[in-house]
């Protein structure tokens, strides 16, 4: 009798440990949802507390840029001083102009490289040596093209780009005209330019048509003007396109080369030749 009421209660002993294993089944999403009418997160800042739409990360990214940006111009200023002021310097590299070739070859690698592959353009640190041999690169090439004209020139060539510079800079960062939905436009106007380019490599050398060369730097200029306001405007990240912060060296990268083209159609368009 006392065996029976022993394998008895073992028996609801065991019954209640293999119920109390068996997990419970889940409510279903109308039982779950019934008595809530808002999400969880009470602060609304916590779910954009991270995103890279935040203001505080964009201005972080922007000041970012311009620094990097400064330092470019700064170094390329440095190096266009001393081949426009040194005599000596701006008559070597002029007669030896087997190193512009070189600075080109990598001006081309490296630009490849850091507008292509996302990966050593998101490395640090080498990002950023990519980007310094790159700077200095394009800043001998520049170097070198100023040192063909007259210093005056030289110098009032760098006062228009900055003034231009400045006027897109605001203009861009005022505006609310969204310069990034015409792309399309853009890439119209650089398929124009490099048609033109082949056709004046190919007339120019068999007869000079000064009206012709000007014509095609003013069109230039007014590319890259326009491509400055499009690249600044995707740096600011509230119109129809922008750029990742991230993507803080190809910002750098491609606000730079426009001034730097900028200046140089100037230099064609304003500037004397040495005699």
């Amino acid at each position: 009798m006392t065996k029976g009421k022993l394998s008895l209660a073992n028996k609801a002993t065991n019954g209640s440990s293999v119920e109390a294993l068996v997990s419970p089944t889940p409510p279903s999403y109308e039982e779950a949802t019934a008595g809530t009418s808002a999400p969880c997160y009470n602060d609304v800042e916590t779910l954009t507390e991270f995103t890279w739409d935040d203001r505080n990360i964009r201005r972080v990214f922007i000041r970012k840029v311009y620094a990097i940006l400064m330092i470019q111009l700064l170094v390329t200023l440095a190096i266009v001083a001393i081949f426009t002021f040194c005599d000596p310097v701006k008559d070597y590299i002029q007669s030896n102009p087997g190193w512009y070739w070189a600075s080109y070859a990598v001006f081309f690698v490296t630009y490849l490289t850091l507008s292509c592959c996302s990966a050593p353009r998101r490395q640090f640190p080498w990002n950023l040596i990519l980007l310094a041999i790159f700077t200095l690169s394009l800043s001998y090439m520049t170097g070198m093209l100023s040192s063909f004209y007259n210093t005056k020139s030289v110098v009032m060539c760098l006062g228009i780009t900055a003034a231009v510079c400045l006027l897109v800079t605001v203009f861009s960062f005022q505006t609310k005209f969204d310069v990034t939905s015409y792309q399309g436009v853009l890439f119209v106007f650089c398929m124009v330019m490099f048609m033109s380019g082949l056709v004046l490599a190919v007339v120019l050398p068999f007869q000079y048509v000064p009206w012709l060369d000007a014509t095609y730097a003013v069109l230039g200029a007014i590319l890259f003007t326009m491509f400055l306001a499009f690249d600044t405007q995707l740096l600011m990240g509230n119109k129809r396109y922008t750029m990742s912060p991230e993507e803080y060296v190809f910002a750098s990268l491609n606000i730079y080369l426009d001034i730097i083209y900028i200046f140089s159609f100037f230099l064609q368009i304003f500037g004397t030749k040495r005699e």
